[in-house]
């Protein structure tokens, strides 16, 4: 809401100010101040729609998004119009009263089409600047920001990281003898000491294998399968290959975290936990969905807490643009949809 009020704001200053130039500057070459009040009140929404439709829609909606050929399309449809229309009102109205000899040259004239579409753009490249450079200075500061997460997160990794070799070696002997007394047990010691292995050392990467994430997310769950035994029934389901695509490190965790604490934990009688991956083109979806009891998470898991704001806030630094975030609250699901681009 304050990023809003601050674009409303620098729009409002930054157009009266063209309004102004267009009136009283130009009307103090020639005193016409009556007829320049015209002009400007005809210039000004030519030059606020072209600016607006350029910076705003053009530009953010077809050409970042790689959609060059529709972008350049409407860029000279709308182009056309307006200098059209901004040539006729100069023509017919401002022309007449200020400068009739301009009236011999063809209202079609080449050059002063060049030159009306200098006029026109002028102001647009001067909007378009101030956007540009607030834009890089956001995501200069997304960029100091998850380097400062990234950072903070590495520092509490490594205070929880208490001899690592250590743990490993305790677990590697507990699961030698528990496999002669209890096989189970040393099922339980092996998931651990992976799910363990992946948060010290693979989680450290700024991106990582997808199949290392799911393998990651199975480990998870296997341990909790130990907790809630047939009440759980859970399984992870993956559509197309993804064996060459990335992801940031536990990414999806908290996700599947929310399903147990929400969903299965809640849960009277048996509960359940679908994991899907599918391949597309050029993006993968992941979909997280568990059974919830009827009523009991009103309003529900959709802020989440911590973890699931966590991660939303890490899809907007880490995939600004390039994903997509759907929850879907049902009667008896609540379903989580991540889309996010292919990253190599």
């Amino acid at each position: 809401m304050r990023k809003q009020n601050k674009g409303i704001i620098f729009n409002l200053i930054f157009w009266l100010l063209y309004f102004l130039y267009e009136w009283f500057g130009l009307a103090a070459l020639s005193g016409a101040y009556r007829l320049y009040f015209v002009n400007a009140c005809m210039a000004l929404p030519l030059s606020f729609i072209i600016s607006y439709l350029t910076v705003h829609v053009f530009i953010k909606k077809f050409y970042n998004k790689g959609e060059r050929l529709k972008f350049w399309f409407c860029q000279i449809t709308v182009t056309l119009v307006l200098l059209l229309i901004r040539r006729n009102i100069n023509y017919y109205i401002i022309y007449p009263q200020v400068y009739p000899a301009a009236q011999k040259v063809p209202l079609l004239s080449f050059g002063k089409l060049i030159v009306e579409l200098v006029n026109l753009y002028l102001i647009t490249g001067v909007y378009a600047l101030f956007y540009f450079v607030q834009s890089w200075y956001e995501e200069k500061q997304k960029a100091q920001t998850l380097l400062q997460q990234k950072t903070e997160a590495e520092l509490e990794l490594l205070k929880s990281q208490v001899q690592p070799h250590f743990i490993f070696n305790a677990l590697n002997n507990i699961y030698s003898a528990a496999l002669k007394t209890s096989p189970e047990t040393a099922n339980l010691v092996a998931h651990l000491s992976s799910f363990l292995n992946y948060n010290l050392y693979e989680a450290k990467q700024p991106f990582v294998l997808l199949t290392s994430e799911i393998a990651y997310l199975r480990h998870y769950i296997e341990l909790q399968k130990n907790r809630y035994g047939s009440k759980l029934d859970a399984s992870i389901n993956i559509y197309g290959e993804i064996n060459e695509l990335y992801i940031a490190p536990l990414l999806l965790l908290p996700l599947v975290e929310n399903s147990f604490k929400h969903g299965i934990a809640n849960s009277i009688g048996s509960g359940w936990i679908r994991i899907e991956v599918v391949r597309q083109e050029d993006q993968f979806s992941i979909k997280i969905e568990n059974s919830v009891e009827e009523k009991t998470e009103p309003a529900g898991q959709i802020n989440g807490g911590i973890g699931i704001k966590n991660v939303r806030q890490r899809l907007q630094l880490i995939y600004p643009g390039s994903h997509e975030w759907k929850v879907v609250e049902g009667a008896h699901s609540y379903l989580v949809i991540i889309k996010l681009m292919t990253h190599k």
